[in-house]
């Protein structure tokens, strides 16, 4: 099924502050200092549509209005959200009956929209298209009698989500050495679907130790890993084989900006850092240092990175060169509530 898509407007500046900090002192280094800086980078098409619903939440129905866990895995995302009326919850339980909840990018479960209609409450389902596309496989393959091995992070909310869609067809597969010890049913009816914000080469080996075992096993019907992810992680693989370190701008519960940290040193770099935001940067980290890589995870606004790139130059690193591996223009319509709410004030959808 095609994914309807739409130009969201511009992200508009979410930093809740301005980042305090000491700055970095000018590090004298032989020969000439630069920064190399990753494109594609930051926002992805389903965070910032999952953003912008909460947003758009705002102000149609005003505050409060409630998230069920992080809307996106980044703490200034949330922190600016929450100032603006947004209530992070843990689960529909702690939604007072009757409440609109706002169902975050990275999917949930069937019993969980269950309990959210049990206590009557308003729903928008900010589940990122591409996470949903896997849900759809997982109900598909368990309805034709498939054991299905999902390779992710086990306790991650994409992976409860997707593994609560079939929870007695579903085995998570955490690692390459997982894979040489899971256990299945039948070996002939075994399908592989993947976390969509995991490393490309390893979930690559973690699926060749599998087919080495289970030469039968089916792949699915497309690409799991999604688009941002894939190009976040090409292009820091070119800038790492030209940096001496690189900086992550990344919440430490962001699975893909963590994958980017990996990423960057198994492709060259000497050293990978990740940081919430510009007051994280460490001094030491920049001696000897010529040339500096910077990326962001796909939940990162781009006012961080900003930020990152004026701390160096403070330290001597001004010249910034973009290497860009892609061009990125998805966008996803944003769900159907609020568009049908924007349309019937004559509003943007």
């Amino acid at each position: 099924m095609s994914i309807p898509a739409v130009r969201l407007p511009e992200p508009r500046v979410r930093t809740p502050r301005q980042v305090r900090r000491e700055p970095l002192q000018d590090i004298p280094v032989p020969g000439h200092k630069r920064v190399l800086l990753a494109a594609p980078r930051g926002y992805c098409a389903g965070v910032d549509r999952a953003v912008v619903a909460v947003e758009k939440a705002l102000e149609q129905h005003g505050a409060p209005v409630y998230v069920r866990r992080q809307i996106v895995h980044n703490r200034h995302v949330v922190a600016t959200l929450e100032q603006r009326g947004a209530v992070f919850v843990d689960e529909v339980d702690d939604v007072p009956p009757g409440g609109l909840v706002v169902f975050s990018a990275h999917g949930i479960a069937p019993a969980v929209r269950d309990a959210a209609e049990s206590r009557g409450l308003h729903t928008i389902d900010a589940t990122c298209p591409l996470v949903t596309k896997v849900h759809r496989e997982a109900v598909r393959f368990a309805r034709d009698d498939y054991e299905i091995l999902l390779i992710g992070h086990s306790g991650h909310e994409e992976v409860e989500g997707t593994a609560g869609e079939a929870p007695d067809r579903v085995t998570v597969v955490n690692s390459p050495d997982e894979a040489d010890t899971v256990v299945v049913r039948d070996p002939a009816k075994l399908v592989w679907l993947s976390q969509t914000t995991l490393s490309v080469d390893e979930t690559l080996e973690t699926v060749r130790r599998l087919r080495a075992r289970f030469p039968e096993l089916h792949d699915p019907p497309s690409e799991d890993i999604c688009y941002a992810t894939q190009n976040r992680q090409t292009a820091v693989k070119q800038v790492a084989a030209q940096a001496d370190v690189v900086i992550v701008v990344g919440s430490a519960n962001s699975s893909n900006s963590v994958r980017l940290v990996e990423v960057a040193l198994e492709n060259g770099a000497a050293a990978a850092h990740r940081v919430d935001d510009a007051g994280e940067l460490c001094q030491e980290w920049f001696t000897g240092v010529r040339t500096v890589g910077v990326t962001s995870g796909a939940s990162v606004p781009e006012e961080l990175v900003q930020e990152v790139l004026a701390a160096l130059a403070e330290a001597g690193y001004r010249d910034v060169d973009e290497v860009r591996t892609a061009e990125e223009d998805l966008s996803f319509a944003l769900p159907r509530p609020l568009r049908e709410a924007g349309s019937a004030r004559g509003g943007r959808r």
